[in-house]
């Protein structure tokens, strides 16, 4: 086991940090945990470079020392560690993972706390992901609109964006029932303490007790306002990097710029906890 310290880059001012100095086949040491830890904490989305490909139990083993893994509604997963998610476009795909702005399953409950995704096999150019800073979203706000989204909630659907939509990767789910769930509109992160904008365009959709007209005009604004270039980082992918992002605090968007060419990878995804505001 390596004790050495890891080398931390933070990359923008508003989000991402990339990380050197660990091999993600072995297990961490306490000392590298702690940094990665506080690392996440602060940079909100971590960029390992220079990996080799993981094997399964070695990405299930990083996971699980965040907490428990999260197990996808709806998406094929290995067929040894169905905790892992299979990441896979190619030529014959109906859809792209991730190619909208969104935080990983907002309409659970409990939501993710954070998803690590490493790719194996990348297009020859493209497929980038972008992450946008939701602390920054929300510091840029006026100080009035932070109060009235203070006392907001919102629904947060997935029945029209998971019905079929893996049926080409033999997901049957005629049976399935797809969750949803009311969030408030400011989240509270139960490690900083900082407040973050917690709607996104891919399963927010209504403000609880506003009108239609109302709702869809304010979460317009906000998925707009969420989107703004000077919140965001944009990863160009190396084969075997693995990115960290924190759910509770992080949009991406997986751009589908690469069709018809090919990207495979694997994700785990670590079980966080119901939302909630703390002013």
């Amino acid at each position: 086991m390596n004790n050495n310290s890891i080398e931390i880059t933070p990359l923008s001012p508003a989000i991402g940090a990339e990380i050197r100095g660990v091999d993600l086949r072995e297990p961490l040491s306490n000392r590298q945990f702690d940094e990665i830890h506080n690392a996440f904490a602060e940079h909100q989305v971590l960029f390992f470079r220079g990996q080799e490909e993981l094997a399964p139990e070695a990405q299930v083993r990083f996971g699980r020392m965040f907490g428990d893994l999260h197990t996808h509604p709806a998406a094929p997963t290995h067929p040894d560690h169905p905790e892992i998610f299979v990441i896979h476009a190619h030529k014959d795909s109906k859809i792209a993972n991730g190619n909208f702005w969104h935080t990983d399953v907002s309409c659970d409950e409990e939501p993710p706390l954070g998803t690590a995704l490493q790719l194996h096999l990348l297009p020859s150019n493209g497929g980038d992901t972008l992450f946008a800073s939701m602390y920054a979203a929300y510091e840029a706000l006026s100080d009035l609109m932070k109060r009235i989204l203070s006392s907001l909630t919102a629904m947060h659907e997935s029945e029209h964006l998971y019905r079929g939509r893996y049926s080409d990767r033999g997901v049957d789910d005629a049976s399935m029932e797809y969750p949803s769930a009311e969030h408030p509109v400011i989240r509270t992160h139960p490690v900083t303490g900082k407040q973050a904008i917690y709607v996104n365009s891919c399963f927010t959709t209504r403000i609880v007790g506003l009108e239609r007209e109302e709702s869809d005009a304010l979460l317009e604004f906000l998925f707009q306002h969420c989107q703004r270039p000077e919140f965001q980082i944009r990863w160009r992918w190396q084969k075997n990097d693995m990115v960290f992002w924190d759910n509770r605090c992080v949009q991406h968007f997986a751009v589908w710029d690469y069709w018809p060419e090919e990207r495979r990878g694997h994700r785990v995804t670590i079980q966080g906890e119901k939302p909630f505001h703390k002013a």
